[in-house]
């Protein structure tokens, strides 16, 4: 069983999922045609730094930048670069955390590049958000970790998409991956890891449009769809707290939330608009 978070655990996570909430809309708001991953890179950092955090991913276990920047066929750690100019039509994943005051926060979204985006795209965008908002329903006190993983898994493949295999979610708090709760985005029913009150853990499904598998790139980090389909990933930091689940890392109204809640989650934070 993982260390279980105290109260004053999840104040602190509330603060620093805020800010990681806060830094990915900001992203968010730069994301048009002609713009760099490295523009997108530099936003990020600064935007932590003022705000008196630091950009996790950078110098973690050797990656270069601030902020993961993931186009199209690139399912995750697509590392920011001058050269990499966004176009029109693209989607993109901007995968956000920061440390503040010795905790982490952690979530991540994919944009659309402009508004002719192909109807692959869209449909994968779509089906990796529904699928994070189902996954939050499944993640509740008594059940198990496998019913997150069935809850996304059997959504997305119905909607004929894959589900990437290779990387989960996971327990964080003062360390930004904890070893011992990983949280896979596919499994079966009524197996795995019961989920109690005290944890925290990230959900964050990579969907493929296309084939689930994975190759990586030479630098290490590039992780790119077998088939060149593209793939989209949205994630939250959620706490299991009372009867009901906060959502550390969504602002107000946002969508997934209100989603989950619309599911029949019990969303406990933020405080949602009707």
């Amino acid at each position: 069983m993982p260390k279980l978070k105290s109260q004053e655990d999840v104040l602190k996570m509330r603060e620093a999922g805020r800010l990681a909430a806060l830094t990915l809309r900001h992203a968010g708001e730069m994301i048009k045609p002609g713009i760099s991953t490295e523009e997108v890179n530099r936003a990020v950092h600064d935007y932590i730094v003022s705000h008196g955090a630091y950009p996790s991913p950078l110098n973690y276990k050797g990656y270069p930048k601030s902020v993961c920047t993931s186009v199209n066929d690139v399912i995750c750690h697509g590392i920011p670069s001058e050269k990499e100019l966004l176009k029109e039509g693209d989607i993109v994943n901007v995968d956000v955390t920061v440390t503040l005051d010795g905790y982490f926060g952690d979530c991540s979204r994919t944009f659309y590049v402009g508004n002719h985006i192909s109807e692959e795209s869209k449909k994968v965008t779509e089906v990796a958000e529904e699928s994070l908002a189902r996954g939050i329903v499944a993640a509740k006190h008594g059940n198990r970790l496998g019913d997150v993983g069935w809850a996304i898994q059997g959504y997305a493949e119905k909607e004929g998409c894959g589900v990437v295999r290779d990387f989960v979610g996971h327990g964080i708090g003062k360390v930004f991956h904890e070893p011992d709760l990983q949280v896979p985005h596919y499994g079966r029913s009524g197996t795995g890891l019961k989920i109690v009150r005290g944890m925290i853990f990230t959900i964050e499904p990579m969907i493929n449009a296309g084939d689930w598998r994975m190759k990586m790139m030479k630098d290490g980090w590039t992780a790119k769809t077998v088939d060149g389909k593209p793939s989209a990933q949205f994630e939250h930091t959620i706490a299991i707290v009372g009867d009901g689940v906060e959502i550390l890392t969504a602002l107000e109204d946002d969508p997934i939330a209100l989603r989950a809640k619309k599911l029949g989650a019990n969303i406990l934070w933020p405080a949602l608009k009707a």
